[in-house]
């Protein structure tokens, strides 16, 4: 998965539990593309601390997906959902074929909640 991406799924789900200050600048690196100088000129701060401070995030983001798992079981549940779609869109099944693989991908999506 790509950097940014990463970072951006992370910040949406765990963003929360980082201080104010740590949310400000990590969206200002992550998602308003701002230089390291820009944001320390802004914050009072040296470029070097910017990029501390987001290296502790992304690692403090990181630890709470290994704990907790929910970006993993959120593109899991993405994935399954995307598969039924394509299920649905397959014109080659017969109703009753459609209806095991709608359950058995159903019961995959409810087991992983």
């Amino acid at each position: 998965m790509e950097k940014i991406v990463e970072q951006g799924l992370l910040y949406d789900f765990y963003g929360e539990l980082l201080t104010e200050r740590q949310r400000k600048i990590y969206e200002d690196v992550v998602y308003n593309d701002l230089s390291l100088a820009e944001i320390a000129k802004e914050n009072g701060i040296s470029r070097q601390g910017v990029h501390d401070l987001v290296r502790r995030c992304d690692y403090s983001l990181k630890e709470y997906e290994d704990k907790l798992h929910l970006v993993e079981r959120f593109l899991n549940m993405k994935s399954k959902v995307s598969s039924l779609e394509k299920i649905a869109d397959d014109t080659t099944v017969t109703r009753e074929e459609l209806v095991l693989k709608v359950k058995a991908l159903s019961r995959q999506i409810l087991e992983e909640m």
